[in-house]
């Protein structure tokens, strides 16, 4: 008889407070019901996802490891101990794709190394969201993260994207902290021709969605405030 191999299911979580059903297909809801570990990145976020998927689950019964940007990386292996009893165990981000812009990364390259099966579920991410939705290339594409917080550091970063914009003929997409969104597209406008396009992507999948793609000319003539909102960010020509 062959020996069952343990699965990491990748469970993409909620961008928006929009119902889950609407941005989670059904499967994903029956095989989260029966997963009883989780590597998170946040417990508390987990918590409250895993009751929105289905209110009968029952959250004291389940074991969670914590994996986030502050985790050591040889705490990681200890983590997928599950695995090596038999169980199968799943891997929950903060928001949208686990491993994409993710340190659960690290779980996934973990279970490659142990031989075990990985099985990413479909979902929302922000990052292919936005640039569906921008009207930018999507056929050749950085993600950068988080820009730098000095001036002079981003300014040299905001240029050397729009020169690879140029170069390369590639988006830019990046993310920033959201009371910060304003100061970060009033840098934009600063260091970059007037005829660059930005597209500001924000609660998306939810009820406010907004997705606006202006040059960068249209946006020094708007009035919007976007801080304390979650966005990202994009840039072509």
């Amino acid at each position: 008889m062959t020996e069952r191999i343990p699965t990491l299911y990748l469970f993409p979580s909620n961008l928006s407070e929009a119902p889950i059903n609407d941005v989670l297909p059904p499967v994903n809801i029956e095989l989260i019901t029966g997963v009883k570990h989780f590597i998170v990145e946040n417990v508390r976020t987990a918590r409250r996802f895993l009751k929105k998927c289905n209110r009968d689950i029952d959250i004291n019964t389940l074991t969670f490891s914590v994996l986030d940007v502050n985790t050591d990386p040889a705490a990681v292996p200890a983590m997928l101990q599950p695995m090596a009893e038999g169980h199968d165990m799943g891997v929950i981000s903060e928001a949208g794709c686990p491993a994409v812009a993710d340190p659960g990364a690290l779980a996934v390259a973990e279970a490659h190394r142990r031989g075990y099966k990985v099985m990413p579920l479909i979902g929302p991410s922000s990052i292919l969201l936005s640039l569906m939705g921008s009207g930018f290339n999507g056929q050749s594409f950085t993600f950068l993260g988080y820009l730098p917080i000095h001036a002079s550091e981003r300014t040299a970063a905001l240029k050397q994207m729009h020169a690879d914009i140029m170069r390369n003929n590639r988006t830019q997409i990046f993310i920033e902290t959201p009371y910060r969104n304003n100061r970060l597209i009033t840098d934009i406008m600063a260091a970059l021709p007037a005829s660059t396009r930005l597209c500001v992507a924000t609660d998306l999948t939810g009820p406010a969605q907004r997705i606006t793609t202006m040059t960068l000319a249209q946006w020094r003539r708007q009035q919007l405030d976007y801080d304390k909102i979650p966005a990202i960010f994009l840039l072509y020509k």
